[in-house]
C-alpha cells in the first residue's frame, strides 16, 4: 500500500461507490440495505486508508468490507447458501450492473423526479446537495423523493433487471436524463471540492455508449452520446495552467480533439439521416457541433444556433434552454434584445448562478456597470464551483 492525499482517497471512493452499490443491490435485492453497506465500507475506508494507504484494488477492499456486513444479513435468510455463490468481487470493467440498476430506478411506477433523484444518489453516488443543484430545488425535497422511491421499489417488488425490449422505451427518457445530469455534474461540478470531476464524465460517456448499443433504434441515445463526446473534445482547453476556467470564446481551439469532434458529428449525422426523429439531445448535440465546427469565436454560426434553440424549446421547453438561447441571441440581435429575454426568467432561475452571470455580461454590454457588478456578486454568492468563483471574483475586481 502507498500513501495518498485525502483528495485522492475521496476520488477513489466516488469512483467505485456506484458500482459497489449496484453489486450489492443484485445480492440483497434491497436498496436501503445496499446503501447502508456502501456507507459503512466508505466510513471504514476514510479511517483506514489515510493511515494504511489505498489498496492496489480499492474496489475489492470496499467490496470485502461490505461483504462481511452483507453476510450477516444473508445468514438470516433461508436461501443464503445460494446467494453466497454471488459474493465475488466485481471486475473493474464490469458496469452492466449499474445500467441494470438505472433501469430499475427508472421504473414507471415511480414519479419521474423521484426516479432521477434515486438513480443519481444510489447508482451515480451524487450527494443530495449535488442533485438539488441539478434540479434547482431544496436538499430536503430531494431527500424525501429518494426515501419515497426506495420504499416504493421495496413495496412493489420491482425487479432488478434491464427490462425487455418492449418495456425500455417508456423508461428511456429518465435513463437519458440521469446520464445527462451525471455528465453535467462531472463537466462543471456544483461543489467546492473540484472544478470538474473527470471520473463522472468518464462514467457518463461509458453509460451513454452502453445505452446506445443496447437501444440502437433510439436516436436520442445516440444524440446524447454525440453531445457528451462533443463537449469532452474541448476538455484540454477548458482550464488554464492555473486551474482557472477558460470560457469558450477564449479557448485555444488547437487544443480541441478534432478527431473526436468529427467522430461525434458522424454519429449525429448518421442518426439524423437514418431515423429522422429529432429530439432534445440531438438538438443540443447539433448546437455543440456548431461551436465545435467554428474555427473561431467570431466565425460561430449564431443564427443557426438560435434556430436550433427555437426547435429545442418547441420539443423540450425549459428556463435553462431559454437562457442559453438569450446568450446566442446576443450575437444576432444585440445585448438589448438578449436582455429583454431574461426578464421573465428571474423568478424561476433566481438561484441559478449562470443566470446572474449572464445578466451581468449583458448589463456590462449595455453600459450599466454598477448593476452588472451586483449581478456578478449574486452569481458568486450562489456558486460553489471554485473555477467559477475565481472567474467571478476577477470580473468583480475589474468592476
Amino acid at each position: 500500500m502507498t500513501d495518498v492525499p485525502h483528495a485522492e482517497l475521496a476520488r477513489v471512493v466516488r469512483e467505485h461507490a456506484g458500482r459497489l452499490a449496484a453489486s450489492l443491490v443484485t445480492l440483497l435485492g434491497d436498496f436501503s440495505a445496499a446503501e447502508d453497506l456502501v456507507q459503512d465500507a466508505v466510513e471504514k475506508a476514510l479511517v483506514r486508508w489515510p493511515e494504511d494507504g489505498v489498496p492496489e484494488r480499492p474496489e475489492a477492499w470496499l467490496y470485502t468490507v461490505a461483504r462481511r456486513r452483507g453476510l450477516d444479513l444473508l445468514r438470516r435468510e433461508s436461501n443464503h447458501r445460494d446467494k453466497l455463490a454471488l459474493l465475488c468481487v466485481p471486475e473493474p470493467g464490469e458496469t452492466d450492473g449499474r445500467l441494470r440498476l438505472i433501469f430499475t430506478c427508472c421504473h414507471p411506477a415511480l414519479p419521474r423526479q423521484a426516479q432521477i433523484a434515486l438513480t443519481l444518489r444510489v447508482v451515480c453516488g451524487l450527494t443530495t446537495a449535488q442533485i438539488a443543484a441539478a434540479f434547482l430545488t431544496r436538499e430536503s425535497t430531494v431527500a424525501q423523493r429518494i426515501t419515497r422511491a426506495k420504499r416504493k421499489i421495496a413495496e412493489a417488488g420491482i425487479p432488478y433487471r434491464v427490462p425487455a425490449a418492449g418495456e425500455r422505451p417508456e423508461r428511456l427518457r429518465e435513463v437519458l436524463t440521469v446520464i445527462y445530469l451525471l455528465f453535467n455534474e462531472g463537466y462543471l461540478s456544483s461543489t467546492l471540492e473540484r472544478a470538474q470531476a473527470r471520473d463522472l464524465v468518464d462514467d457518463a460517456e461509458w453509460l451513454a455508449s452502453l445505452l446506445a448499443g443496447l437501444m440502437p433504434d433510439e436516436p436520442e441515445a445516440a444524440g446524447l452520446l454525440a453531445l457528451i463526446r462533443l463537449h469532452r473534445a474541448r476538455g484540454a482547453a477548458r482550464f488554464g495552467a492555473d486551474g482557472r476556467l477558460v470560457l469558450l470564446a477564449d479557448q485555444d481551439r488547437s487544443l480541441w480533439d478534432h478527431a473526436a469532434i468529427e467522430d461525434a458529428i458522424r454519429i449525429l449525422t448518421r442518426t439524423a439521416r437514418t431515423h429522422r426523429r429529432p429530439g432534445p439531445y440531438q438538438l443540443q448535440a447539433a448546437i455543440a457541433a456548431c461551436h465545435a465546427e467554428a474555427t473561431s469565436w467570431s466565425g460561430t454560426d449564431w443564427r443557426q444556433i438560435v434556430v436550433l434553440y427555437d426547435m429545442l424549446l418547441c420539443l423540450a421547453p425549459s428556463p435553462v434552454a431559454r437562457l442559453n438561447r438569450a446568450i446566442a441571441l446576443r450575437y444576432v440581435d444585440g445585448p438589448e434584445a438578449a436582455f429583454a429575454e431574461l426578464k421573465e426568467l428571474g423568478e424561476v432561475l433566481g438561484r441559478y448562478p449562470l443566470f446572474h452571470a449572464t445578466r451581468a455580461e449583458l448589463l456590462r454590454d449595455l453600459g450599466r456597470r454598477a448593476e452588472a457588478r451586483r449581478a456578478d456578486e449574486r452569481a458568486l454568492a450562489l456558486t460553489a464551483n471554485p473555477a467559477q468563483q475565481a472567474l467571478l471574483e476577477e470580473r468583480i475586481a475589474w468592476g
